[in-house]
This record gives structure tokens, sequence and C-alpha cells, in this order.
């Protein structure tokens, strides 16, 4: 937690300080001194040191250090920063005052403004009414219930709070440290929230007591004579009118000046003292000689103060009977044969006292819970009243009635704003002489208090005041006084201006206090749009934010209704209670090196409790008020994760992150995952260039719309060279693979390795890549470009290898060739096809990669065919139907195409396209030459071919040149180039003809290798074995007199190149327009003899199509017909 350093460090190493946009908090043991080498020597002579003088640049000396901690700032993150950028812009300002050094203790620092906090507008307006509805019992249920998520959260507060140094910013500070920015800002942001509103609920508590208690003739919207719904909207208007201005006055007084608010606050802290003072008083006072506050009843019914002057019907005034105002309130006139209210007639007049008395016995009566509908009316237990139910009622204005309808869990909203405030120390953790001891004993010892007070509170209340006041929540049956205040001595005045003072200053406070929440969350730069409410004065006074903050408490002033706001103030304060008791149930079970508290008495459990209680208590206020508040808390998770800046702060959750990674790792590894569950996990390996650029960015991109975001990819290249040497180059590799990975939205990990030479790095990578059970199953590599020059050479083969290796590794292998013509991934196919050429079983590999592809908006307009081919003792009209069930089972949309491939003769110009291979290959390795002079001897091969083609066939000289060139012809010797002819004119040798071991071979012989039928090609090879006419005769005789030369030909070459082309040919007539064609790739040869000529039959496979992607399946099943 050590990480605001100093002015002076920060001169030296600001830029890795903490809140600089880094990804990653540097250390404060990191000390760039630019002393020169003449400096350090002179500095570390004498002082035993040289021995560590090399690395003095990064190491400082212990003495130096410890000068930096002790000189420790408590700014809050970023605020540096923040004032030194607006420095930088609005120019050099007056140098500021040295900040003088924390001087409060746990009484006036924490103790205090806790206990000013936690008191407030609900204990003396709501306390007595909801003693009086939820009874003692349940109100003791209540108060125990929030007191207890408090005092858990404060543990939990404290635990975290001695975990190192808090800077100012308190509970902010300590959640986002704990669980990360994202939940930093979402909580941060709902403390802020509820701070506002707790602003909005003080000030409707100041104007309820200013219009109903102290001067109810200053109502603007007069109520007087108005009845129901009328009154109250009238009382609502008054609360908006009133609350409006008084929150322009007090906004301006924090603007003004807020250190006046701060040096009033023990003014208000002094009034809350003494009227709870004064209440304890009035209660030892009821003991003795309860006060005189009688209430009248009619039949069990309270009765308004204002309908009678005299709690009687009839009064004696010398010896004649007269009608008091009672009287004149229920009958039509004064008269004794008046028409008066059925219910008045029917039941008697009495008057109770409102305060009987500590010891009167009141308690069992006010033991249980009395809830009430609105409009009920306020009826006495225990008296007898004689009602009609099927009566109307009437005069129903004469007597108390609910105002609002009650129940268990309104209670519980409406009481929990009257235990918060908790935080009110930890936020001033910067002003502290010693925050580490002084947080956990104030604010503990504060809950202790306050939670005692509210507990005896709920008692002394239920035993000495009577269950009707208790349920009168605005005094109308005491002739409009504030219940608590008529408990209270000397006078109710006491309660009256105590309370009145306390729900002012309390106002201030929030409104002084929110502010700045918002400013330090706007400081820390992880919410981008709330960055300009980092802005103030040039003393630092957050404007934007106040004024934001003012805006937002409007809103709850327009509510105006003190019951309605208190739930809303009670969900956001709830919701970051229970993340600091998770934060602390985090750190606790994760056992993080860096958590010691210095605060022992926590234990995982207590926080997971109040956790459990916070979130109860939230459903219990008002379910959808959390819905909401929780809504708003993942909104704003969501936006910071997404578009907020990245912040590393050693939080919980990459701790709770990096071990549920590792349980989920050592589950991968009990198994295999079911076919189900098999997708593609790639390894995609690409090559860098001098710079350490990628050469194949559309790698990624085709590995983007393979996975859609989802599953394992691993992007790996490797470094040629020395770890020590080729580090850094590695690092810049290692950037821009992320880059281009960020770029191309491809979700996964980079990895470079570092190796001798190329070969035994991708090797490295093939092997070592993945962790555990996360690896990859899947290998996607480029087709290698110009293969057949001799300089690239080496690049075949280690694609060969490979390919060798995924086969080995049972690993399934993707090839795209020619990668740079496959769509990005803003590209768009309207129309089109993709084509996939089944030939061999490949574990089905075939038939999910389109379907995985088409899921990419990319290929999401292309239709899916299925071609397969069949031989001559193949049923192809069955072979269809069961293609069609098995894709019909599969969930797989494609038409499905049957390709009849008949056994063919092996024409010549097949023997001669291998003969020319085979030729080729043995030049290249029965010549230990040079690279130089390997080209140079090929060269004269070449000018001595093309001049014997001219020889023996000028005419089709042109034709030729181009064919012989992109065929590799040119490479073989003099004395065998004349077995070369017009491509045109070749024809087919017949069986008859072949008694030679040249005979035809199926291509689907045994000799065949299992996956040989799968490649790629061009056009022009399948057209030169094509168009045969009776004019070529005599240059057929040609071939038949060259038919030794073929003798000595490898057969099995023969019958895969016979394969590659007659499938080419194939391909190219049906699938030459599609969008993308896969293939299933041929195994390479078991020895490495043939590696040229694997290379030239997948050459000629896929001669002439765009995108074509080879694959190899991995040797198990990846897709099922069962669900």
């Amino acid at each position: 937690m050590l990480n605001n350093m100093t002015d002076c460090e920060e001169g030296e190493g600001g830029p890795n300080s903490q809140g600089d946009g880094n990804l990653k908090e540097s250390s404060p043991f990191i000390n760039s001194s630019a002393a020169s080498d003449v400096e350090k020597s002179q500095q570390y002579d004498g002082k035993n040191m040289a021995l560590f003088e090399e690395e003095m640049d990064t190491s400082p000396m212990v003495s130096s250090l410890l000068s930096s901690l002790a000189n420790y700032s408590n700014l809050p993150t970023g605020s540096k920063e923040h004032e030194e950028a607006e420095n930088n812009e609005e120019g050099a300002r007056p140098s500021k005052k040295p900040v003088k050094a924390p001087q409060l203790g746990t009484l006036m620092g924490v103790y205090l403004p806790c206990i000013q906090n936690i008191f407030g507008v609900i204990l003396f307006l709501r306390m007595t009414w909801m003693v009086g509805v939820g009874g003692v019992f349940g109100s003791f249920i209540i108060v125990f219930m929030c007191c207890s998520t408090t005092m858990l959260t404060a543990i939990s507060m404290s635990a975290i709070a001695t975990n190192g140094v808090v800077p100012a910013g308190g509970s902010y500070y300590m959640i986002s440290r704990s669980l990360g920015p994202e939940f930093g800002g979402a909580v941060g942001i709902c403390f802020y929230l509820g701070t506002t509103f707790a602003g909005a609920m003080y000030i409707l508590g100041c104007i309820e007591i200013l219009l109903i208690y102290i001067v109810p003739q200053a109502a603007i919207f007069k109520i007087e004579g108005l009845e129901g719904p009328e009154a109250e909207v009238a009382l609502l208007n008054n609360m908006r009118v009133y609350g409006t201005i008084v929150l322009s006055f007090m906004s301006l007084v924090v603007f003004v000046g807020v250190k006046y608010v701060n040096k009033l606050a023990l003014v208000f802290l002094a009034c809350v003292i003494l009227s709870i003072l004064a209440v304890y008083a009035g209660v030892i006072k009821t003991a003795i000689d309860p006060p005189v506050f009688p209430v009248c009843l009619l039949g069990n019914r309270t009765l308004l103060s204002k309908s009678y002057d005299i709690c009687a019907k009839v009064i004696e005034i010398d010896n004649d009977t007269v009608t008091t105002k009672l009287w004149r309130s229920f009958c039509d006139s004064d008269s004794f044969n008046a028409t008066c209210d059925e219910y008045f007639t029917n039941n008697n007049v009495t008057e109770i006292q409102g305060i009987p008395g500590v010891t009167s016995g009141i308690l069992a009566e006010n033991l249980f819970g009395n809830y009430l509908e609105k409009g009920m009316f306020l009826e006495k237990r225990g008296l007898v009243s004689e009602a009609d139910p099927d009566t109307p009622t009437t005069n129903s204005n004469r007597y108390v009635l609910a105002d609002i309808t009650s129940f268990f869990t309104l209670l519980v909203g409406i009481y929990f704003p009257s235990v918060t405030g908790i935080m009110a120390g930890s936020n001033r953790s910067g002003d502290l002489r010693d925050a580490q001891k002084s947080i956990p004993i104030g604010t503990i010892a504060a809950i202790t208090t306050t939670s005692t007070v509210y507990i005896s509170c709920v008692v002394l209340f239920g035993a000495c005041i009577e269950g009707v006041v208790l349920r009168d929540k605005f005094g109308e049956g005491v002739n409009g006084n504030l219940v608590i205040g008529t408990l209270a001595w000397p006078s109710p005045w006491v309660i009256v201006f105590g309370s009145f003072f306390s729900t002012c200053g309390a106002g201030l406070q929030s409104l002084t206090g929110a502010p700045r929440l918002l400013q330090a969350i706007s400081r820390d730069g992880i919410i981008p749009f709330l960055r300009v409410f980092g802005h103030g004065k040039d003393n630092g006074e957050p404007t934007w934010a106040l004024l934001l903050t003012a805006s937002i408490c409007e809103i709850g002033i327009i509510i105006a209704s003190l019951d309605a706001v208190a739930p809303i103030l009670s969900m956001f304060f709830l919701m970051c209670y229970m993340f600091v008791n998770l934060a602390c149930a985090l750190q606790t079970l994760l056992r993080t090196p860096n958590w010691r508290p210095r605060f022992k008495f926590y234990h995982w459990a207590l926080s997971f409790l109040g956790m459990s209680l916070c979130l109860s208590l939230m459903f219990i206020c008002s379910w959808y008020y959390a819905i909401v508040a929780m809504g708003i808390a993942t909104c704003i998770y969501k936006y910071i994760e997404f578009c907020g800046a990245e912040k590393e702060w050693g939080d919980g959750i990459r701790g709770i992150s990096l071990s549920a990674a590792r349980f989920a790792l050592m589950r991968l590894e009990e198994g295999p995952p079911h076919t189900k569950n098999w997708r593609p996990q790639i390894l995609v390996l690409v090559s860098v260039d001098a710079e350490q650029n990628v050469e194949q960015p559309r790698l990624l991109s085709l590995t983007n719309q393979l996975k859609a975001g989802k599953g394992l990819t691993i992007v790996g290249t490797s470094v040629q060279g020395t770890f020590l040497d080729n580090y850094t180059e590695a690092q810049r590799a290692d950037q821009s693979l992320r880059k281009l990975m960020e770029t191309e939205k491809v979700k996964g990990f980079s990895q470079v390795v570092i190796s001798s030479n190329l070969r035994d790095g991708t090797s490295h990578l093939i092997q070592v890549g993945g962790l555990g059970g996360l690896k990859h199953n899947t290998v996607m590599v480029s087709w290698p470009r110009n293969w057949k020059q001799p300089e690239y050479h080496q690049q075949f083969r280690n694609f060969i290898e490979v390919v060798r290796e995924t086969t080995v590794a049972s690993l399934a292998l993707l090839v795209p060739k020619n990668i740079s013509s496959y769509p990005s991934n803003g590209e768009r196919f309207t129309e089109g096809h993709i084509d996939v050429w089944w030939i061999v079983h490949d574990g089905g590999m075939l038939m999910l990669l389109p379907f995985l592809l088409r899921q990419h908006k990319v290929w999401r307009k292309c239709k899916m065919r299925i071609f397969t081919v069949a031989q001559m003792d193949d049923n192809s009209i069955q072979m269809k139907k069961d293609l069609l069930t098995f894709l019909y089972h599969l969930r797989i949309d494609a038409a499905v195409e049957v390709v009849e491939m008949h056994e063919g003769d092996i024409s010549a110009y097949t023997y001669e396209k291998t003969l020319v291979m085979e030729q080729r290959s043995q030049i290249l390795k029965q010549m230990h030459l040079t690279k130089n002079e390997m080209e140079r001897e090929i060269q004269s091969i070449t000018d001595s071919s093309r001049g014997s083609i001219r020889r023996k066939n000028p005419s089709g000289l042109r034709s030729q040149h181009s064919a012989e060139e992109g065929a590799s012809v040119a490479e073989r010797p003099e004395e065998e180039s004349v077995a070369v002819s017009n491509p045109k004119q070749v024809q087919l040798i017949h069986s008859k003809n072949a008694s030679t071991p040249t005979s035809p071979t199926s291509p689907t012989s045994p000799a065949a290798p299992a996956g040989g039928a799968t490649t790629w090609m061009d056009n022009k090879g399948a057209d030169k074995g094509r168009n045969l006419t009776a004019a070529n005769l005599e240059a057929g005789k040609d071939l038949f007199n060259m038919k030794p030369e073929w003798e000595h030909l490898n057969q099995s070459d023969v019958r895969r190149m016979h394969t590659a082309m007659r499938l080419n040919e194939v391909i190219m007539k049906k699938s030459k327009e599609a969008k993308l064609v896969l293939l299933n790739m041929p195994g390479p040869p078991k020895n490495r003899v043939g590696n040229e000529n694997y290379m030239e039959f997948l050459e000629v496979l896929t001669e002439g199509l765009n995108r074509v992607l080879l694959v190899r399946g991995g040797g198990r099943e990846v897709i099922t017909i069962y669900s």
C-alpha cells in the first residue's frame, strides 16, 4: 500500500508512482537516481557498499528508503499527478503552504465524527413511531439486525484499514484496492449516491421539523382545512419548495467556505448529545413525576388535538350542561337533540395520559406490533369500542389516521439510515495521527455507544409512552408536539431545536463529503466520463462535483417524503458495506502475502455473515430498490471493465481469479473433454520480421472468425538467438503480438520463445504451450510461401516437421493457403459457398470448422456444401442418403454431393510431372554446394533444359515455358530434359499397352496413404492433361519411345501425383468459385527423403484455388450426434 511518494521522490521516480495511468503500481523501493558514476563512487566510498554499487540505480540504500517512507504523503490516489497535470496546463501556481502533519487522535478524529454521523434524523423523527408500530420486540429485532450489520462491517473495515497505510479517500480507497477498480468504482459510486441521498434525507427532516413543529404558519401551501390526499399533497409541495431553498443555501455555504462547516461540526454534535441526554433525563423524571400530556379517545380511537378544546362531549358550567367543541365536531348543531355521528353517540370519550411513566407497566401493552393500513384509525388496545362494520365511516378527519401502510420490511428500510455513518472515521484517515490504531478503536466504540443508545431507546420508549402516542407519527394527538419531545426534560423544545440543528449539520456534512468522494473517484481515472468532476477551485474544492451532488440531491428533495427517500439510501449504503465485508473475507481466505492487518479480531466467517446480512437487508427493505441499485452497480462495473482505465492494484479479485484458475486447471487435468465440449483450442504459429512485426496478420483474423472469442487461443512465435542476447527482441515481439491480438480482437495469450534456431523454437511452442489441462488441441500454421526457391528450402522443411510433430502429438492441424487473400474481420460475404471435400474421416473436423466459421458475421451468409468421393465399387446414391441422414443428426444445414471418380488411366503428363519432381529432388540432395553455387548450378540446368525443349518442340515453346517454370521442371539435367513434351499433346496410356511396372494404379490403391486425397492446386495442371486430339499421335509416339525412363520412377509417387491431379481436376470443376475450400490434408512421408515430393503433391492438389484450408484431425472425435 505504500505507493504514494513524497514530492522529493516524485522528482526522481514520479512516473512510476500510483495513479499515473500505468498498468501496474511501481514499488516504492525503486529509486531511479540519475547520479553519475563518479558521484556514485563518491557516495558509496567508505560505506562498505562497493559490492552493491552496480545496483544502486534500482535498489537504493535502506537509509534513503526509510527517509522517503517516513515522509509518506496521505494524498489520495492520483491526486498529485492530477494536480501536476493541471499545473502544467494552467502554468505554475504560487507555492502552497506546507501541509501540517496530521494531529487528530481517536476521540476527535474517529469517535465523535462517527457519533455525529450515526445519530441523526431518524432517531428524532421516526424512532418512536417505529416502536409503536413494530412493537418493542419487533423494533428490538430491527435495531439488533442493523447494528449487528454495522458492527460486523466495522470489524471487516478495521482489518482492511490496518493492513497498511490508508491514504485520504477512506472507504472508496479500501474497497477499490481490495476488490479492484471495477468493484471499487461501482461501489464508490454507490457510496457517493448513498451519501448524496442522505443529504436529501437530512434536508427533508430539517424541513419537516421546521414546518410541523416550529413554524407551521410558514407553509406556502396551506394545509388548514384540507383533508386526506389534498393535505398530503400540500405538505409534500411545501417540502419540495423549502427543501430546494435549503439545499441551495447549503450548497452555497459549502461552496463559499467549507472550513466553517467543519468548525460548526462540534456545535451540531453538541446539539445531538444534549438532545439524547434530555431524553434520558425525561425518562428518569417519568419514574418520579410523569409529565402531563393528555390524549383524548373516542371509544378506542385517538382524536386530533385541534378537534376539541376539552376532552368531553358536555361540560357543566354554573349547573348548566353545555356542549363542547368536540360535540360540535361530530353533530350538526350544539343542541342536545342534534343529529350526531353514530360512532360518537355509541361511544364514550376518555382521556388518558400520553406518558404514563416508566413504572406504569405500559411496556407489556407495547411489546408486540400493531401494523396499520393507510387511513386506519389509531386505536388503543384494551378499550371497548362499539362500531357497526356496515355503517360507513364519517368525520374521519377528526381522528388521528395512519398516513402510510406499515409493515416490518418498511420499518427496516426507514430505520437503517440511522446506523449508517460508520465510515466517517476512515474517511478522515488522512488527518489521523495513527490511523491504524484510531480507526478500529474509534469506529467500534462509536458503534457500541450508538447501538446501546438505540436499544435502550426502544425499550424506554415502549416502557414510558402510550401506544397510540407512539404510533402518532406527527404528534397530532398531543397538540402537535414532537413525540420524543414530550418525553424530554426540561422542555420539548430542547429536542425540537436540537434535532433541527443536528439535521442541518448532517445535511451540510453530506454535501461536503459527497463531492470529495466523487472527486477522488474522478481523479483515479477509472471512470472516463467522470474526469471533469476531478477539477475544482485553486484550493482544491470540488466545484463541479458539488454541482452534480446538488443536482442529484434535488431528486431526493422532489420525492419529498422522508419515508420514501430512506430506503433508497439504505440500498446504496448496504451495497457498500456488503463489499467491504466481501473484501475482508476474500483477503482472509486467499491469504495473500500482503494481508497482514494489525487488527487481529477478525475472521472470514464474520465477514461472510456481515455480507449475508447486508444482502438480506437490501431485499428486506425493498426488493425493487435492491434490484435497481444492483443494476446501477453492474452497469458501472461493466462500463469500467470495457471503457475504463486499466489499473493493477494487487486487488483481491485478481487473487480469487488466480485461485479459481488454479482450481479449474486442476479439474481439467482429470481427463480430456467430452466430445460435446470439444472446441478448437488453437496455437497459432506466426513468424516475425527483423522489426519483430507479424508477417501473417490475417492468421489472427481467421482465428478470430473460428473462435468468436471462445476457448483458448495462444499466439506464438520464436526468436532466433540466445536468451541473454535477444531478450529485448523477444519483448518487442511479444508486444507486437499483443497489439495485433487486440487489433484483431483475439482473446488469448501470446508466447515468445527464444531458441538457437527457429525449428527448435517452433517445436518448443508445440510441446510446452498452455498449462496443465488448458492446452491447445489444434495448431494453425500458414502455408510456406515461395517454398520452391532455394533460399526458402529450410522454411518448408520446418513446415513439414510441424506436420509430423502435430501428428505424433495427436493435435489437429489447420493450414490456410494464400492467407493474404482471406477476409479481414471487417469484411462481409453476402453470398457464396464454403465447400468441404470430405475424403477421409478426420474425427469430424471438416464438419465442425465450417459451422464455427458461419457463426461469425464474415461468413454468416455463406452456404455450406459437402462433397465426398465415391469409387467404382461404391453406391453413390446410398452414400448421399447416408450423408444427409448423418448431417441431419448433427443438426448441420448443408448441401450434399457425391462425386464419382472412376478408375482412370495415368496420363503421360502425370509420369512426366512425377519424373521432373523426382529429378529435381535428387539434384538438390546430391549437390553439396554452397547456396550461391547451388543457385548457379540450377540456373545452368534451367538454361540447358530450355534449350533442349526448344529443339524438341519449338512450336509449343511459349505455352510450355510458363508451365514448366511453375512446376519447377527447369531444374532437371540436360540429358533427361528430352522427356518433356507439350502437355497439350499428351495422351493416356491404356492398360493394354502397360505390361511393365508402369501399369496404372487406382487413386485409392492400398499403396496410397490414408489421407492422400487432400491437397490444393491450380487449374493449369489439370488442363495440361486434357483436350487430347487425333492430331497428337506423332507426339504420342515420342512418349511411348520414352517409356523405359519411366520404369525407374517410384510407382507410389506416380499414384500420388495421379490422385492429386485427378482430385484437383474435380475440385476445380465444382469449387472454383467457392469462398473457401476445406480439404483433408494428407499425412507427411514417414522418412524425410520425400519432403520435397510431399510439398509438390500438396501444391498440385491445391493449384488454382483462391482460399484453401488444409485440415488434419487430431485422432479423436470432435463432433457427435448425441445431445
